[in-house]
């Protein structure tokens, strides 16, 4: 009853048909608009307390403001006679106006969704986060793919809008086989990286901050992209490696299972050096130590040399990093104590000198040389004297 009174009303008005079609559009989108402003704060009320809500809600809020407004005025063109003058253009234009919003909207969910994962799981000054990377790994990637699997449908639809674009891609989906199979051989590197990117999303051979060596570099997963790793050089420099080389190549993972590592000092000192004291002062540097993680100590002859012996220091610590710092703290402690208690037993260039002999204070012996045609066929020199 009160959509036929206002039907009415409105054709009462002295506009025309195109007018009344704009009229009832724009005060359908202001309701729309002022609804929506009314659910945003009922919806931002009852999220206050969740950070991850909250984190949806305002990343979905400016998307939002337009779809409602834009569905409003679907409608009120839906409703428009069909012999209006261009009204089949204006529903096609605002369709794909309406699609695109929409698609924005989900992949700003999808995007906030998956940083409010990230956010539930902080990897920050956390000693084990080995779970912790492992779910940001996988919802980065995924949060990817998914939403640019959403643009691709969202851009899919938009086309089948348009009759003309519709009817191309099917008769070039029909008759250009060629064509066809060249686009998949030209898109095999894309196709090759997804699913290297789902594998390592779920497998997860890397994770973000993991500690690796990488063409015999030493860094950390800094990111994940859809199509690449970068990996932060223990000297600020980066290495961008493409996600399918991971699946392709051996690579070493220090924190694949656990970032706890074992770190090895290496020492060439004279046999006559005694092992206690180097174990003393390595079990007192490492408990003197906040890098040690308690778990090992230890001194090993690992080698003999012509010249010396190969002493090897094992330490444990909780991650790489600790573990270069303590070894290079042991290197110094140890060569410090050798220095001042044990000097003689560094390693030492020994050299044998034999005593002279008799045949050194003999005369030398008269020159030979060997007969050459110059020497066989010279003239004897005549002394003219």
């Amino acid at each position: 009853m009160e959509n036929t009174e206002y039907m009415q009303w409105l054709d009462r008005l002295p506009l025309g048909p195109w007018g009344l079609t704009l009229v009832a559009a724009l005060i359908a989108m202001v309701i729309a608009w002022l609804a929506f402003q009314a659910g945003a704060a009922v919806i931002r009320r009852a999220v206050a307390r969740s950070p991850s809500a909250s984190l949806i809600t305002q990343a979905s809020r400016r998307p939002a403001s337009y779809v409602l407004p834009l569905l409003a005025l679907q409608f009120v063109l839906r409703a428009a006679p069909d012999d209006l003058s261009g009204i089949g253009l204006t529903r096609q234009f605002t369709t794909i106006v309406l699609i695109g919003a929409l698609t924005w909207l989900i992949v700003r969910i999808v995007q906030a969704s998956g940083d409010a994962v990230i956010l539930s799981q902080p990897i920050e000054n956390v000693t084990d986060n080995l779970t912790a990377r492992r779910i940001q790994t996988q919802t980065r990637v995924v949060t990817r793919m998914v939403a640019a699997l959403v643009m691709l449908i969202g851009v899919s639809l938009a086309l089948m809008t348009i009759p003309d674009v519709r009817q191309l891609g099917t008769s070039l989906l029909a008759s250009a086989g060629v064509a066809g199979i060249a686009a998949g051989l030209a898109a095999r590197p894309v196709l090759g990286n997804l699913i290297a990117g789902l594998q390592i999303a779920f497998s997860q051979p890397i994770r973000l901050d993991d500690v690796v060596i990488v063409e015999g570099e030493w860094g950390r997963i800094e990111e994940i992209t859809s199509t690449y790793v970068v990996v932060r050089i223990w000297d600020e420099r980066r290495l961008i490696v493409p996600l399918q080389w991971w699946i392709e190549h051996p690579f070493q993972n220090w924190t694949r299972s656990s970032a706890q590592l074992l770190g090895t000092i290496f020492l060439w000192v004279d046999y006559r050096m005694p092992l206690q004291p180097i174990r003393e002062a390595l079990k007192r540097v490492c408990e003197g130590s906040p890098l040690w993680d308690g778990r090992v100590c230890l001194v090993q002859v690992t080698d003999f040399s012509e010249k010396s012996m190969q002493l090897r220091c094992l330490i444990s610590t909780a991650d790489s990093g600790k573990g270069w710092d303590l070894r290079c703290l042991v290197r110094e402690e140890l060569m410090s104590m050798m220095q001042k208690d044990y000097p003689e037993y560094l390693p030492r260039l020994r050299a044998e000198m034999d005593p002279p002999s008799d045949t050194e204070h003999r005369p030398p012996a008269p020159e030979q040389r060997s007969p050459t045609p110059e020497h066989e066929h010279a003239t004897p020199a005549v002394d003219k004297a």
